[in-house]
């Protein structure tokens, strides 16, 4: 229980149905997830070590804010990271792994993405990015990335409206997995780190 509700949040505070600063009440949690206060307790501890949620004594629980000063240091740690497990899966990745991320890219191509809406377009973007932390057999690596990535959506989901070809952006994913699926590992990490500071660039143009 303490899990769902931990995904649960964690999604609504990533995409910003919680938006940054909201207050947030265990018991309405609870009650809209059918589920006791005390898991939800849980996922909220949990989430305040992931910096989504920020508790105050005798003030209650609140959604952290964005403060755009973070960007740097996010995309600093990701623009190391990723490229690492860029590189980890296509190194790594056993067949049927690589069948499946060949597979996910398949399916991006096949979207007419520039007819999705912007938070469908966002879903997607965050199960490539979690295929490719999972390939690259790395739990701890894989635990690292999947914060930061949460870290850095929630902000490109605050300046979603103000981005122009979002849908650009995640279309990059199909070259990206089919490099790693082909296990071209330094072409891999390039486009892993380029796809990574093109989102920071995009971030800051439209600040």
């Amino acid at each position: 229980m303490a899990d769902r509700a931990y995904q649960t949040i964690t999604d609504r505070l990533i995409m910003l149905d919680i938006r940054p600063g909201d207050p947030i009440d265990d018991t309405a949690l609870a009650q809209d997830l059918g589920i006791g206060r005390t898991p939800v307790r849980e996922a909220l501890k949990r989430l305040e070590v992931d910096r989504l949620v920020v508790a105050y004594p005798r003030r209650g629980t609140f959604a952290t804010g964005v403060d755009i000063a973070d960007l740097a240091g996010i995309s600093d740690i990701r623009a190391q990271l990723e490229p690492l497990a860029a590189r980890r899966a296509a190194e790594r990745a056993p067949r049927s792994v690589r069948a499946e991320l060949t597979e996910l890219a398949d399916q991006i191509a096949g979207l007419h993405i520039g007819l999705l809406e912007r938070r469908e377009l966002m879903r997607w973007d965050m199960v490539v990015h979690r295929a490719i932390y999972q390939a690259a057999g790395n739990p701890h690596l894989e635990d690292v990335l999947v914060r930061y990535d949460n870290l850095a959506t929630r902000i490109f989901c605050l300046f979603l409206d103000q981005i122009p070809h979002v849908d650009e952006h995640v279309g990059e994913h199909v070259d990206l997995l089919r490099t790693i699926a082909d296990g071209q590992v330094e072409r891999a990490a390039e486009l892993a780190r380029e796809h990574v500071l093109g989102f920071e660039r995009a971030i800051r143009a439209a600040i």
